[in-house]
């Protein structure tokens, strides 16, 4: 714990704002050299913490992974180089013009970079928000807060250092929401005006940055609100020119929908924070651990979120996700969305269930045959593509049969596990290797969803009476 008595106003260090008896009740433990991955010893006198890490201890907000920035006056990636060296973490050279270099520890990450002007205070000038440029001096256990960004923590204010700021790296526009809604903080008035007047630059901005901050809008419930007011305040038309005050509804109801699955349909709930992996209609993968909200995470419930921000025509789509450089997989995943969700509103083209909601369809009418190819065709994005059904008005209880199917790995309309194999369909009817070996799977598997065959005898036989139809010319199916 900090000697808070060292928290003197001397003019050197400009420690303004502070109030000592506030303060003394903050857990400083991120901030003590004590809990650091190094020792004191190996960073120059002149290093101070900054960012988020001071911020968040004077808020009391605690993570049990350390995200450490220093700045530096000299020697910076030197410093960075020997740490790494000493206790064999990770070395990685993020700016070499700037002298900005990450030190990747099992418990954390550090970050080291050269001050920007001639003093901290300068440094600290040049930051986005006030309650970001707070430095910690941990030699002489002082805070320096020459922008009185403790007032604006107290207050829960997000306030901008300068409009020309936030005009040198436009990034920080987007940022002002996601960090509002990542501390449950209000946007300061003149920062919204100067953020509003200045949106257009950010369609300078890397395509990577942008859609990482995108990622944390979409990955909360708390992030909808403000992204929804990015987008009221035109933050969003460059990148997503589809979105509309109707489909950032839809997120929000897919927001209300998460919750309410959660009560009523746990198991199937957790399936949205499965990290997306594309794979066809089978058993299903082992469940991996709820995906947190990230910038980095990518579970259904996102790209349920960002289907209904993009263009309903899937070539646009793509061409949308390729601009924000998302994967190819999310973008697949978006298709298949964009693709199936209409199958759920037969009455009801995408583009007019994205402008109006569709009433309740009671009971879903998909026959058991229809049932096997939908599953077959949505794979693993089926929760996605489930709770944007249910966001968009399609009732619980006309999907909730699908749910079931999805949830059981030994359902065979939802899950085609092969009663036999092309090899063993070869063998017992000494056929050669042919396309005609798929389809006869194909339709083996067709029968199976539809409950007229379970053994591979039966199998067997189905594919026998579908050959020699074929050969006396009355099959229904050409293919064979």
């Amino acid at each position: 714990m900090l000697d808070l008595e060292l928290l003197d106003l001397e003019p050197l260090t400009l420690s303004q704002g502070l109030d000592l008896q506030a303060t003394a009740s903050i857990n400083f433990l991120a901030l003590s050299p004590q809990n650091w991955p190094f020792g004191l010893e190996w960073l120059p006198a002149s290093a101070c913490l900054v960012g988020g890490s001071v911020r968040d201890a004077l808020l009391g907000r605690h993570s049990d992974y350390l995200d450490l920035d220093f700045v530096l006056t000299d020697r910076v990636v030197e410093t960075a180089q020997a740490i790494a060296r000493h206790y064999k973490a990770g070395f990685v050279l993020l700016d070499a013009e700037r002298q900005i270099a990450r030190v990747v520890f099992p418990q954390g990450t550090v970050d080291f970079a050269q001050q920007v002007g001639a003093t901290l205070e300068e440094d600290l000038r040049r930051r986005d928000f006030t309650v970001n440029a707070i430095a910690y001096d941990p030699r002489r256990d002082r805070f320096v807060d020459p922008l009185q960004g403790y007032g604006d923590l107290q207050q829960r204010l997000l306030r901008m250092v300068s409009a020309e700021n936030l005009a040198e790296d436009p990034l920080r526009l987007l940022r002002a929401y996601r960090q509002a809604a990542q501390l449950g903080f209000s946007l300061e008035a003149e920062t919204r005006i100067a953020v509003k007047q200045l949106a257009p630059l950010l369609r300078r901005i890397a395509a990577e940055r942008v859609q990482s901050e995108l990622n944390y809008l979409l990955s909360t419930a708390k992030g909808t609100p403000w992204l929804t007011q990015a987008w009221q305040d035109g933050l969003l038309q460059d990148w997503l020119p589809n979105a509309t005050a109707q489909s950032l509804k839809f997120v929000a109801e897919i927001d209300r929908v998460t919750v309410l699955l959660q009560e009523i349909m746990p198991e199937f709930a957790t399936k949205l924070y499965s990290q997306i992996q594309l794979v066809s209609s089978g058993p299903l993968p082992a469940e991996s651990s709820p995906v947190k909200a990230s910038g980095s995470a990518r579970n259904w419930l996102i790209t349920a979120k960002l289907a209904c921000l993009l263009s309903d025509k899937t070539a646009e789509a793509e061409t949308q996700l390729r601009r924000l450089k998302y994967s190819r997989t999310e973008s697949q995943a978006v298709v298949t969305i964009l693709k199936f969700l209409p199958q759920l509103f037969p009455a009801n083209p995408i583009s007019e269930i994205k402008q109006t909601v569709p009433p309740p369809a009671l009971p879903l009418n998909l026959s058991r045959r229809g049932q096997y190819f939908f599953f077959q065709g949505v794979g693993t994005t089926f929760p996605a593509i489930a709770v944007l059904a249910i966001a968009q008005g399609l009732a619980i209880d006309a999907i909730a049969p699908l749910i079931e199917r999805f949830l059981n790995p030994n359902d065979p309309v939802a899950h085609s596990i092969p009663v036999l194999t092309g090899q063993d369909l070869m063998t017992a009817l000494k056929l050669p290797p042919s396309p005609r070996i798929g389809q006869l799977l194909a339709a083996i598997q067709v029968a199976k969803a539809e409950g007229s065959l379970s053994t591979a005898a039966d199998a067997i036989s189905l594919a026998a009476d579908l050959i020699a139809q074929s050969e006396t010319g009355i099959s229904h199916n050409p293919k064979l």
